[in-house]
């Protein structure tokens, strides 16, 4: 009977001690979704932070657009008020442009003269700057117009202004219109213009013989 009790005991043990782990694997599985909620909880949250940064990254780059747009429409407003001025400008100009013979023509335009003179440094102040090509000087495709073509010693030179050009601080608002020359190129005779001369002059030659 004791060795029977002894069995059922050992039995028993075998079985609580089977059992200890099947516990423990249950533990485990309860943890289990806990982690895959952690693990998708740290996700979405680095998901949130990349998000956050990049709007931050945007509204930065946002106002930096914006401030940059506001300074150049500071540095540029008078634009639009200097291009309604440049026909008068260019008027005052062309008529000032050359000095007149009569005395009393003369002194009429003194007056005319100072008023543009006025002008250009009221402008000035504003930050316009008027380009006054020199004769004589190379052509500039940057602040220069060509609207003429004559011929000349050298290619590219200024040789008459017909009216000045001005610049809004470092933009270019109108450019200066002038006269530029061209060297003219000569006639030469090609190979085939020589050779039919050579034959023409040797048909006169058999001829006249």
């Amino acid at each position: 009977m004791k060795d029977k009790n002894k069995d059922k005991k050992n039995e028993t043990l075998e079985e609580t001690q089977e059992k200890k782990p099947e516990t423990s694997e249950k533990k485990e599985e309860k943890i289990d979704p806990n982690l895959a909620k952690i693990e998708a909880l740290e996700k979405e949250l680095a998901e949130w932070k990349d998000k956050a940064y990049r709007t931050v990254a945007d509204c930065d780059n946002l106002r930096k657009s914006y401030e940059k747009d506001h300074q150049t429409m500071v540095k540029y407003r008078g634009q639009p008020f200097v291009e309604k001025l440049l026909p008068t400008l260019d008027t005052f100009y062309l008529v000032l442009k050359n000095e007149p013979a009569d005395p009393n023509l003369k002194a009429y335009l003194a007056g005319f003269q100072m008023i543009y003179k006025s002008m250009l440094q009221a402008l000035e102040s504003e930050g316009v700057k008027l380009i006054m090509p020199t004769i004589g000087k190379e052509f500039d495709h940057q602040t220069m117009q060509a609207i003429e073509v004559v011929d000349g010693e050298k290619d590219n030179i200024v040789v008459e202004i017909r009216k000045p050009g001005y610049l809004l601080r470092d933009r270019l608002v109108s450019p200066a219109s002038v006269v530029v020359s061209k060297v003219k190129a000569e006639k030469s005779e090609t190979k085939e213009e020589k050779t039919e001369n050579k034959d023409d002059a040797s048909a006169d030659i058999e001829h006249q013989a």
